[in-house]
């Protein structure tokens, strides 16, 4: 049997704990982090970081809201998507591609920045180098992508041996190649005329294209870039259309429907980008946490897309393949 007194004293007990685990519920950190993406909506990639930040214990709607910006590849909406998040005062912004990383860069000194597939960091003044970058930006760049448009005309040829004119075509800004001078020379090496294509947002696409219809090469590498990721389904429909075989950088394209792929694992890159998030809002300075680059670059082949060009995969490129979508 509870004495009377024991009775009171466990209610009034109680009036002093609800509030204060009430209060505790209210006052728990509620981290704001802006995110920037130069894709046209919540896709695959952003799904991964998702998941990777759940798995760490950031919940939307708990303690984690996202802000998230899409420019669509469109460079004239990249100012104003930086300029909000940076007018939210979010704790943290992640951004995506080069040329996005390189606008944040010059956007903010003092909010912390994480970069993914942030490109040729180093070279371009993003950080002072990759074990200690310094400053408020750190995240997972490509220097390795420095030789990608090599690699990209070395399975072209194999794709089409007889090949003596290709097209590049690239967005400056998010290019991590070799200068054009290189990328010529590399080209001379494999005995390919190389005409460059530059670009710069969609809206440039139409002349693109035109412009490759008078040159007529024989066969396309189209560099990695937030235009290609954004606008891929034209890329795909232009190569088709015009029957040229075309190498990427960038494994979505492939996915859906595009020829030939080299490139790292961007949902990878996504679900790694989450940890540097936790290290930072656990106390680390982004200039203290090292830069990370891609391990591994995968080859992808679309055997129907081979079938409707009427190409044969050489034995040698089937070999190498991480993945053959059929």
């Amino acid at each position: 049997m509870i004495s009377r007194r024991k009775l009171i004293g466990s209610a009034t007990a109680g009036l002093f704990v609800a509030p204060l685990a009430g209060l505790a519920e209210q006052t728990a950190k509620v981290w704001r982090i802006g995110y920037l993406s130069p894709a046209q909506a919540h896709n695959a990639i952003d799904e991964a970081f998702d998941q990777s930040l759940k798995n760490l214990g950031y919940i939307e709607g708990q303690n984690l809201r996202l802000e998230r910006r899409y420019t669509a590849g469109r460079s004239d909406k990249v100012d104003s998507a930086i300029a909000e998040l940076v007018g939210l005062n979010a704790d943290l912004i992640v951004v995506w591609s080069p040329g996005l990383t390189e606008a944040v860069k010059n956007a903010t000194t003092t909010i912390p920045v994480v970069f993914l597939a942030g490109g040729l960091v180093v070279e371009k003044g993003i950080v002072s180098n990759l074990a200690r970058p310094g400053g408020n930006l750190t995240g997972i760049s490509d220097q390795a992508a420095m030789t990608l448009t090599g690699k990209l005309l070395q399975i072209l040829k194999e794709l089409v041996p007889e090949l003596s004119h290709a097209g590049l075509l690239r967005v400056p800004l998010d290019s991590t190649a070799l200068p054009s001078d290189m990328t010529l020379a590399a080209a001379r090496s494999l005995g390919i005329r190389l005409s460059i294509f530059p670009f710069w947002s969609p809206e440039d696409l139409k002349g693109v294209f035109a412009d490759v219809e008078r040159e007529r090469p024989q066969g396309l590498v189209v560099d990695r870039s937030g235009v290609l990721y954004a606008r891929r389904r034209e890329f795909i429909e232009f190569a088709a259309k015009n029957r040229l075989p075309t190498v990427y950088g960038l494994r979505e394209v492939v996915t859906d429907g595009g020829l030939v792929s080299y490139d790292s694992n961007l949902p990878d890159i996504a679900a790694r980008g989450a940890h540097y998030v936790d290290k930072i809002l656990k106390g680390m300075r982004p200039g203290d946490v090292p830069v990370e680059q891609p391990t591994k670059y995968e080859l992808v082949i679309n055997l129907k897309t081979a079938k409707a060009l009427s190409l044969t995969i050489p034995p040698s490129l089937l070999a190498r393949a991480d993945q053959m979508i059929q």
